[in-house]
């Protein structure tokens, strides 16, 4: 699969990109999927964050993390917004909060700390 613009690389190999045919951010390592966060897009640049998963195999490695961060670092650079759905995505907010303006003022205290 050919890298998209939001192409993150480390010593390690590992990788995160868009994926917008399948409406989510994905987390490679090497040339395994590690991961991914589903999105939909609501217009105007706002996204809806859903759903963070990691597969077994590439659990407790801080992959996730760095996959929302690539992700919000992506959305950040096209403008947009955000909506956390995912409480995995509210709890990595809360802890960095750099990000938190990505959330709309008018709903941050909807989508606290998850």
């Amino acid at each position: 699969m050919a890298a998209g613009p939001l192409e993150q690389q480390d010593d390690d190999d590992v990788v995160a990109r868009d994926n917008p045919a399948a409406h989510r951010f994905e987390i490679w390592l090497g040339d395994d999927l590690a991961g991914f966060l589903a999105y939909r897009e609501l217009g105007a640049g706002a996204y809806a964050l859903d759903h963070t998963e990691v597969g077994p195999p590439f659990a407790h490695r801080g992959l996730a993390g760095r996959l929302v961060e690539a992700a919000l670092d992506e959305i950040r650079s096209r403008g947009g917004s955000v909506l956390p759905y995912c409480p995995f995505v509210r709890s990595w907010l809360a802890e960095n909060p750099a990000y938190l303006g990505l959330v709309p003022a008018d709903h941050r205290e909807r989508f606290g700390p998850g």
